[in-house]
């Protein structure tokens, strides 16, 4: 998986992926980065990409040539066009379906805004994913871009040691994880589940699976449209809805 991302502040993106997991990937050669600053790109002695935008307005727009010029240095040499997202509050939000299918790919191009935003021509031009992390706006895309990144290592096989937990984890089914455990058996007077202490394999995933549904039902109840339950497992939902709702009237 080769990352390259389009940014006014490389040195941040090259901080924050060459550290924990993604930066031992990046060394074992499972994963490269490029960073590319397209101040670089600029045809000026300042370096300046922003410019005040047609029609009015507050703020600066990023222009498109500095843009393009930066995307062409690494399009010129991938084997195929590359897939480009741009990271923009008005994208499709980010999940983990999508970490997995944009994991298959050799080339991902990250674009980070700034400012107002980018002059929309270059983005018709090379944009094939608008992306975003949630509804909330920040000072430009570079965190949005190594979240991202970070999941989408995630699914690359040996980026983790034990590739199963890269499945397993949160969202996986659409479900919660299920609460986990390590030593001590007691701690601040809270026991370890027994049956978790009982090695009986069959009742422990029958557990996980409860706790999931449960943590789920809690949690993210959003995300029950489109887990793959049992018809035992959505009584046992409607169960937990139920108790829930008359646990909230009690309260008032």
């Amino acid at each position: 998986m080769n990352f390259h991302v389009l940014t006014l502040f490389p040195e941040m993106i090259e901080n924050g992926m060459n550290t924990s997991i993604t930066g031992r990937a990046i060394a074992k050669g499972l994963l490269s980065l490029e960073a590319i600053n397209i101040r670089d790109f600029a045809f000026n002695k300042h370096q300046k990409v922003d410019d005040y935008t047609y029609g009015g307005g507050a703020g600066m727009l990023m222009q498109a040539e500095p843009v393009y010029l930066a995307y062409e240095s690494i399009a010129s040499h991938t084997a195929k066009k590359p897939r480009v997202v741009y990271v923009t509050p008005q994208g499709q939000v980010f999940n983990q379906n999508m970490a997995r299918e944009m994991a298959t790919e050799e080339d991902l191009i990250f674009l980070c805004g700034h400012y107002e935003g980018i002059d929309e021509r270059v983005l018709e031009e090379i944009v094939t994913d608008y992306v975003s992390i949630g509804d909330y706006v920040l000072t430009g895309g570079e965190l949005p871009a190594m979240v991202m990144m970070d999941s989408i290592s995630r699914m690359v096989p040996g980026v983790l040691n034990n590739q199963e937990s890269g499945e397993t984890e949160s969202f996986a089914g659409n479900l919660l994880e299920y609460p986990q455990y390590s030593r001590p058996e007691e701690w601040h007077g809270k026991k370890v589940p027994e049956v978790l202490m009982s090695g009986h394999h069959a009742n422990i995933e029958k557990w996980r699976r409860e706790q999931s549904i449960l943590r789920t039902v809690q949690r993210r109840p959003d995300l029950l449209k489109k887990a793959d339950l049992t018809n035992k497992e959505w009584n046992y939902v409607r169960q937990l809805r139920k108790q829930m709702k008359e646990e909230e009237e009690q309260t008032k």
